[in-house]
């Protein structure tokens, strides 16, 4: 029972300081996220650690994505870009690696590294960190995957962001499983 209340206390944590998980524990959230449902394993999981310094690239690559895809930067949507990726140690990058296939649609490998993504969230859930996932304007943004200079057929569906929890996390509302449940017999 434990893996079941794992999963249904997990919860956002958008405050989030050193430190993050370390190599060797990413190793094993990795080993997780790479347990995802995969139609013909075709292994549609990419991933980009950032950490430290590494940082400030995805900020630049926020910025020029912003320039390309706006006619108007302001400055505060410009220091908004610039400061995103220091909201947390770490951010994971999730990045579609999406292949043509005949039984394996563009949506089930966007659905896989969903699962993976999740499986991510609760496995560092599960070593005592806090994550949280955020989309926004430089997900699903062809001019970000330019920046980083990623494989054309990358997409990027959002950004993993890590750390120790800093702040509580907002209470998990009690939902009624009815209003989201018809059985069929």
């Amino acid at each position: 029972m434990s893996i079941l209340k794992d999963i249904q206390t997990r919860n956002s944590i958008p405050f989030l300081e050193e430190p993050a998980p370390s190599e060797e524990e990413m190793i094993e959230v990795y080993k997780a996220a790479l347990r995802a449902p995969d139609h013909a394993w075709l292994r549609p999981w990419r991933y980009l650690e950032v950490r430290g310094e590494g940082r400030h690239k995805l900020s630049k690559a926020f910025l020029d994505a912003a320039k390309k895809d706006s006619d108007v930067l302001t400055e505060e949507l410009k220091q908004k870009l610039e400061d995103a990726p220091f909201r947390a140690p770490m951010i994971i990058v999730l990045v579609a690696d999406v292949k043509e296939h005949p039984k394996v649609p563009k949506v089930e490998q966007l659905l896989s590294l969903g699962a993976s993504a999740q499986n991510i969230l609760l496995a560092i859930d599960s070593l005592g960190y806090g994550a949280v996932w955020r989309t926004g304007k430089m997900a699903f943004n062809p001019y970000v995957v330019d920046a980083l200079k990623l494989p054309e057929n990358s997409e990027i569906i959002g950004y993993l962001y890590v750390g120790t929890p800093s702040k509580q996390g907002k209470s998990i509302p009690e939902l009624n499983i009815d209003d989201f449940l018809t059985r069929i017999s």
